[in-house]
């Protein structure tokens, strides 16, 4: 019994050597955050993201590539202070195995929800016979699509929750 919680206490010590890339990021985010701070690094943070998301072309109108960079990258944050954060407050409490699945799982019961949502009242407000050349269920596609497969990674989730509970059980 001793040798086993030896063996245990050395395979978490073996894991916690060097680091991890979440943590890799967090330090890449604190030099970003403090070389915001020093005015010529800001002076050059500023620029380059006035040259990505506020790229204007000859009438002076902001670009396609500018509105579609600055989606994508509120897409990604949005993704990451929510998701992220909730997987964080998890990790610290339940370890990062458990908590990564407990977060696939209630992202993508979420996603199944949301899409379930808009798959039943969407468009809202006067709906037209045809929107914008497509009729009231090609609308709906894009939301069963995501639909059905957020509902099958949250199943699968759940079934490595099980598979994860069954292993503990077993130790």
């Amino acid at each position: 019994m001793r040798e086993r919680f030896r063996a245990q206490v050395l395979e978490v010590a073996a894991r916690q050597e060097g680091l991890t890339r979440l943590e890799k990021l967090g330090v890449a985010l604190i030099v970003v955050t403090v070389l915001s701070f020093i005015p010529a690094a800001r002076g050059l943070l500023g620029d380059a993201y006035d040259g990505v998301f506020k790229r204007r072309d000859e009438a002076g109108d902001i670009t396609q590539f500018s509105i579609a960079a600055r989606g994508i990258l509120i897409a990604i944050v949005s993704v990451v202070a929510f998701v992220g954060t909730g997987f964080l407050v998890l990790s610290t409490n339940l370890g990062s195995r458990l908590a990564f699945l407990i977060t696939g799982a209630a992202t993508f019961g979420w996603l199944v929800i949301g899409s379930l949502l808009f798959v039943v009242y969407a468009p809202r407000g006067l709906r037209p016979a045809v929107l914008e050349g497509l009729n009231a269920f090609q609308i709906r596609i894009p939301a069963i699509a995501a639909m059905l497969g957020s509902a099958i990674l949250f199943f699968m989730f759940v079934a490595a929750l099980d598979r994860y509970e069954k292993a503990d059980e077993e130790v």
